[in-house]
């Protein structure tokens, strides 16, 4: 027996009318017909009498119409929760975002957004992995990268230009590199969590958009952006990260920007969520917070 039959019985029943339960839940009236006949058959019963002129209901209809009308009572009951939850600032979202942009900005801002809205709870993880969405129970995830897997949806928030830097301590021990060909002869700290290998720096040709790779060594390689930051505060070596990452300490003179202009690596950052026809409204709104906040600090990228 399929339940969906029984709640358009109950509405036929309250119509009185084949024709107009279809013109209310826009079928033909043949399906209409046919639905209520495999009902009929699934339950070995006649659950209405048929005239040209109107139905009215058999015995074992009568039976039936009070479970009927309460299974559509409680279908419309569902429907109309599951649409409010998603048309407003209630219920649950769990979040995966970067940790440089996690203790950069996003840790505050998706704070500040829950903060606005006393119902809604938003867990976030702070990890550099790549997690699976759906497998995981992700609604959002904020990623800086290329989008490969077509089952999600990514929205474009900010670009993230890279940069190569060094600490004046290092540059009064080692002296500056005067090109970024000369980065061979200098300690090129690796991020080993990158898309591209991590000896593999990207510069652009002297006056041509054209791009080439450097091919650098280092004594020292981290997967994590806040010890290599660490390491070149420290005059460790040279390293090249996210502008965001080192922003402050570039204001404060504590690290040099050792190339403007001449680093090719920039890389889009992006909330990405699962496909869906209709995102729920608190994820939409989410994102367009996290997006306005990533704008307001658009001199940081």
């Amino acid at each position: 027996m399929h339940a969906d039959d029984v709640i358009l019985f109950a509405q036929v029943a309250e119509l009185g009318s084949f024709k107009l339960a279809a013109e209310r839940l826009g079928l033909a009236n043949s399906v209409v017909s046919k639905r209520i006949q495999r009902l009929e058959h699934d339950l070995d019963v006649q659950l209405l009498h048929r005239t040209t002129r109107k139905l009215s209901l058999t015995e074992a209809g009568l039976s039936l119409l009070p479970t009927a009308k309460q299974m559509a009572q409680l279908n419309q009951d569902v429907a109309e929760s599951v649409t409010q939850l998603s048309s407003s600032m209630k219920g649950n979202l769990r979040v995966s975002v970067p940790t440089i942009s996690g203790d950069l900005l996003l840790a505050e801002a998706i704070a500040e957004f829950a903060s606005l809205h006393d119902e809604l709870r938003i867990d976030v993880k702070l990890s550099n992995r790549f997690v699976d969405l759906i497998d995981e129970g992700f609604d959002l995830a904020i990623r800086t990268g290329y989008l490969e897997d077509s089952s999600l949806i990514a929205r474009h928030i900010i670009d993230s230009q890279w940069l190569v830097c060094a600490s004046p301590k290092y540059i009064a021990k080692h002296g500056k590199p005067e090109s970024p060909d000369s980065l061979e002869y200098h300690n090129c700290l690796h991020y080993t969590y990158q898309s591209t290998g991590e000896g593999d720096w990207e510069f652009f040709i002297p006056e041509t958009a054209d791009k080439r790779i450097i091919k650098v060594n280092g004594n020292f390689s981290t997967n994590n952006a806040a010890a290599l930051r660490k390491a070149a505060l420290a005059g460790h070596g040279i390293v090249y990260v996210p502008k965001c990452l080192v922003y402050h300490d570039l204001q404060a003179g504590t690290l040099m920007d050792l190339f403007p202009h001449q680093v090719a690596k920039k890389l889009g950052i992006y909330a990405i969520y699962p496909f869906t026809r209709h995102p729920s409204e608190k994820l939409k709104s989410l994102i367009a917070h996290i997006r306005e906040r990533y704008l307001s600090m658009s001199h940081y990228f």
